[in-house]
């Protein structure tokens, strides 16, 4: 017996970022992460309301904020509650490319007694990353 999940069966996790420019973020999200977008859904009056991405195979979203259903990004909430970890094979590369790009530095990359090498960012809109590898 096969111990894979089917693709009909997989199970994974796909944040979805609320700010309050989806298209702003498409461009930092490609420059700091080599995200790709997948797909987008637009507005009546042509600006962006959704856009899916991936970076390698990690799936997200990004969404304009509907404050009627208080679905806020950590701009408007001035915080948020969540990291988001990104697995990657080199965590120093990603996360200088990402402070280039416009993110700021919270934590270095360094090696942490229980195996993983990680480092934290917090990029233009509020989202706190921890870019990690287990060693």
């Amino acid at each position: 017996m096969q111990n894979e999940l089917n693709k009909e069966d997989a199970i994974y996790f796909a944040p979805v970022l609320y700010l309050n420019d989806v298209s702003e973020a498409i461009i930092f999200y490609t420059k700091a992460f080599d995200a790709q977008e997948l797909r987008r859904w637009s507005n009546e009056d042509g600006s962006m309301h959704v856009a899916e991405m991936r970076i390698g195979s990690a799936l997200f979203h990004l969404h304009e904020e509907v404050s009627g259903k208080k679905e806020l990004g950590p701009k408007t909430l001035q915080g948020t509650t969540v990291v988001i970890g990104l697995f990657v094979n080199d965590p120093v590369a990603l996360v200088t490319k990402a402070v280039a790009a416009g993110s700021e530095l919270t934590s270095a990359v360094q090696d942490y007694d229980y195996g993983y090498l990680q480092g934290n960012i917090c990029d233009p809109f509020g989202h706190h990353w921890m870019i990690e590898k287990k060693i």
